[in-house]
């Protein structure tokens, strides 16, 4: 849709999109109730205002809505969708598919929720260096490398939802 029909949509249309960008009913709430934009710059910085100030249940919640890193969403929603194409960079290679699921298990168990990355354009390699490395944050730097990675996807995600 673009802005035009953004602005003028009915809440009920809007919701389920804007939970497909991010799961956090606050969020949803204040982007539809500020409406209309004049442009939008003006909808992704309001946007990105309200999704710095998230809490930590909040980012927890709509960690919630996205799969591992390697695994393949099924179905026709559009989470499911973008996250497949978004993760595009995970490729065939058994053995790199393999060495992020093991990642994926250890992250799972160190910090207790999925390893969130904005995968767009990134590669495997990229992928499996950036869990590596975020196994070795302290939980308060990598409460904060979630929430900006959180951040990333749900303003990629608006920009689809309004084109």
């Amino acid at each position: 849709m673009d802005l035009e029909e953004f602005n003028s949509a009915p809440t009920d249309r809007l919701r389920p999109a804007l939970a497909a960008c991010c799961d956090v009913p606050r969020w949803a709430d204040a982007i539809v109730a500020k409406r209309p934009y004049g442009d939008l710059a003006a909808l992704t910085a309001y946007a990105d205002q309200m999704l710095r100030e998230l809490d930590d249940s909040e980012v927890d919640r709509a960690l919630q809505a996205h799969p591992r890193i390697g695994d393949r969403p099924q179905g026709a929603s559009t989470e499911a969708a973008w996250s497949r194409n978004e993760q595009s960079g995970v490729g065939d290679d058994a053995r790199v598919r393999q060495e992020i699921a093991e990642g994926n298990r250890q992250y799972e168990n160190r910090f207790g929720r999925v390893f969130l990355i904005c995968a767009t354009g990134l590669s495997a390699a990229q992928m499996l260096d950036n869990l590596r490395t975020r196994l070795t944050h302290d939980d308060a730097t990598e409460a904060t490398v979630v929430h900006e990675e959180l951040r990333k996807i749900a303003l990629l995600r608006l920009g689809k939802v309004v084109a």
